[in-house]
């Protein structure tokens, strides 16, 4: 067998994962296609622990670092399929194919675009997808967000303590919330709700200005979050048949073991941490499934 671990994802859960998992002594390769993640591409993080402000990047690369200091072998690759056996699993990549008795899955959600002009050319600046990540960077701006669920309604409320002003943009006019979070957004003075509206393109110079609805109504905002949900990373293990949830997320239990036997995940594809998809989790669901890997082997 070629390795103890193999950790599919080399972001922010499989690298911490990865450190963790040499230090317990196991032989473990860290594969993925872009060391980071989404966060490597963030401007600005002011929500990491022990670092007031660094770029996504310099904290990714210092993930990164700390994981092949303490041992992990970090591949550059994409996995293409995902095998399990009685005694193994088999990981391919388009160049080679590797053993493990265990696996760690450290993929993260993809976040749903609306896929309008301008909504890429904008991206991280402002655009965004997460306001617990980037709310802080618009205090006392105007703020707009396009609103499918719960979440945008949560998310909005948030960035309402933060903003000066912040619009709610709806295509619809009734509302798929619980009732509370629509009442406790109308009670907001400085949230406006814009119903039976869709975005149609967004503009700007170096940043972010505008938000224009097909209507033709222009929105000046500093900054557009994007709420529309997001979808696991789950394709690999589905020949598994893995319990999922309604969201399609890995149930896994309190040692993040999914259903499958040996097949361990972490990060924004399970149901643990309440679904809180920030950095600190995924780094702490990682280095919990490293653990749990590492007391089963000394049971086995």
């Amino acid at each position: 067998m070629d390795y103890d671990v193999i950790i599919i994802g080399s972001w922010s859960a499989g690298l911490p994962a990865g450190m963790y998992a040499s230090r317990y002594k196991l032989k473990n390769l860290v594969i993925g296609a872009q060391a980071g993640g989404a966060l490597a591409t963030s401007h600005q993080v002011e929500n990491w622990p022990g670092i007031l402000s660094a770029s996504g990047k310099e904290i990714m690369y210092t993930f990164k670092e700390h994981a092949e200091t303490s041992g992990s072998e970090i591949l550059t690759d994409t996995v293409t399929s995902l095998e399990k056996t009685a005694e193994w699993f088999l990981v391919k990549t388009p160049s080679k194919a590797f053993t493990s008795k265990f696996v760690i899955l450290a993929t993260w959600n993809t976040y749903r675009k609306l896929w309008v002009p301008g909504e890429e050319e904008f991206l991280w600046k402002w655009v965004s997808y997460c306001a617990t990540c980037d709310g802080m960077f618009f205090k006392g701006r105007d703020i707009a967000i396009v609103w499918w669920g719960n979440t945008a309604l949560t998310e909005a409320l948030y960035l309402a303590e933060l903003g000066r002003k912040v619009y709610i943009i709806h295509r619809k006019d009734t509302f798929r919330a619980e009732t509370v979070w629509i009442e406790k957004a109308q009670e907001r003075e400085n949230i406006e709700f814009i119903l039976n509206e869709e975005v149609n393109h967004l503009e700007g110079g170096l940043f972010l200005e505008k938000v224009i609805l097909k209507s033709g109504k222009e929105i000046i905002a500093d900054g557009f979050f994007v709420a529309i949900g997001s979808d696991p990373s789950i394709n690999l293990v589905s020949n598994m048949d893995p319990n999922i949830d309604d969201e399609n997320c890995l149930i896994v239990d309190s040692r993040q073991e999914t259903s499958v036997k040996w097949l361990y995940a972490a990060w924004d594809v399970t149901t643990n941490s309440n679904k809180f998809k920030q950095t600190i989790m995924s780094a702490a669901e990682g280095c919990l499934a490293a653990n749990s890997i590492h007391e089963d082997m000394l049971r086995s």
